[in-house]
């Protein structure tokens, strides 16, 4: 259901109001004014027995035609004073509803521009959209509050930011070293080592590459908000460089990757621009072609579109896999969670490729969907707008 403004609702429940007290008020002087002309035209249809109480000298064969000519005045005056005092009601109510819209416009100009200011709001500019200072006491303690609350939030997001990335860093030095002396252990003959030890250091090997791939998204996770977003992006040139790189891992699978970024109308040279981070909308695009090669079926096909409507632009990334549950649709984008956490270990993922999928479309003010294809597999559907240069360009 369409939810109506404030500005529309007080403008009914004001008409409301003003048509039913004109009513009120027309229906009492109707009243009064039918009293009136019923009093009139009795004191001279009725005849009465003193012949002297009648000041109009009319002939008796004439007075049944003037009482009839009378009656029939005295009501079309009524009929004509009851349709004046409504339509005059309607009028009065119109002119109050249409004052009341615009006068109500002008009082909630100020909640208004406190709307738009509160939409333009992100995790990265929290500080950058207080509220300046209102006339408006109500809206005044509003404000008040809801600086506080962004002052609290950004305190919060910032220390959260400065604890992933310390935390990031100070793992990432010891798991270096760890890397430096397992490099030396392999480069070197190890003739008494055990069959156990090997596993071993297999073992240990593969667990510190996951936890420096692990390290280094938390890392790169953690500088979203201070990456520049202003590059000029062809999305069908990255596209393409997104599948070149990653053709060895859909070869090893056996997926086919197709690239089909025009749409309807569309021409076949014809470019598509947005306005972003070069480097996230590429890791954006990868991490999303890298999990639907990796939850494929063999002998199954990775699909990437990107096409423009309006102001957006659109892209998707659509599977031949076993698709995603209803219920986990929105939970895939949460760190670390595993839809089948066994498969996600044997494939190498440290559950955070989703959920950086959505702070890059979250930084550039878009939005991502899941669907489930008509037959198998999964599609995701990116929404972004193609920036402001580029709307004045078209």
């Amino acid at each position: 259901m369409k939810k109506i403004s404030l500005q529309w609702k007080l403008t009914l429940l004001t008409t409301v109001l003003i048509t039913i007290l004109c009513g009120c008020l027309t229906f009492f002087l109707y009243k009064n004014g039918v009293y009136y002309f019923d009093t009139l035209q009795e004191s001279i249809t009725d005849q009465g027995t003193e012949p002297e109480s009648v000041y109009i000298d009319i002939p008796d064969n004439e007075w049944d035609d003037f009482v009839s000519q009378f009656s029939m005045k005295v009501y079309n005056s009524k009929s004509d004073y009851r349709s004046r005092s409504l339509l005059i009601t309607a009028i009065v109510a119109l002119f109050g509803g249409a004052a009341t819209y615009f006068i109500s416009g002008r009082a909630l100009k100020p909640l208004r521009k406190f709307s738009e200011t509160v939409e333009k709001v992100q995790a990265q500019n929290l500080k950058d959209y207080t509220i300046e200072e209102n006339k408006i006491a109500e809206l005044d303690r509003l404000r008040i509050s809801y600086n506080k609350m962004l002052i609290r939030l950004s305190e919060s997001f910032e220390t959260q930011r400065r604890f992933t990335g310390n935390a990031a860093h100070e793992l990432r030095t010891p798991l270096a070293l760890i890397q430096a002396q397992l490099d030396l252990y392999h480069t070197t003959e190890h003739p008494e080592s055990t069959a156990v030890a090997e596993e071993t250091i297999q073992m240990v090997t593969e667990q510190n590459e996951r936890l420096s791939k692990l390290v280094r998204t938390l890392l790169d996770m953690s500088e979203l908000q201070t990456v520049s977003r202003n590059d000029r992006i062809e999305l069908h040139s990255l596209i393409e460089e997104v599948l070149t790189d990653l053709e060895p891992l859909a070869q090893e699978k056996k997926v086919e990757l197709i690239q089909k970024s025009q749409g309807a109308g569309a021409k076949a040279d014809e470019e598509l621009f947005l306005t972003g981070s070069d480097i996230l909308i590429y890791r954006m695009l990868y991490n999303l072609v890298e999990n639907a090669i990796k939850y494929n079926r063999e002998n199954g096909s990775v699909t990437v579109s990107a096409i423009r409507k309006k102001n957006e632009v659109v892209l998707t990334v659509s599977d031949t896999g076993n698709g995603i549950d209803e219920a986990f649709r929105e939970q895939i984008f949460e760190p670390f969670f595993r839809v089948d956490k066994s498969r996600s270990r044997e494939l190498g993922g440290v559950g955070l490729g989703l959920a950086m999928v959505r702070e890059v479309v979250r930084v550039h003010d878009g939005t991502i969907e899941v669907y489930t294809n008509k037959h198998s597999g999964t599609t995701f559907e990116v929404k972004m707008g193609i920036g402001a240069d580029f709307e004045k360009a078209v």
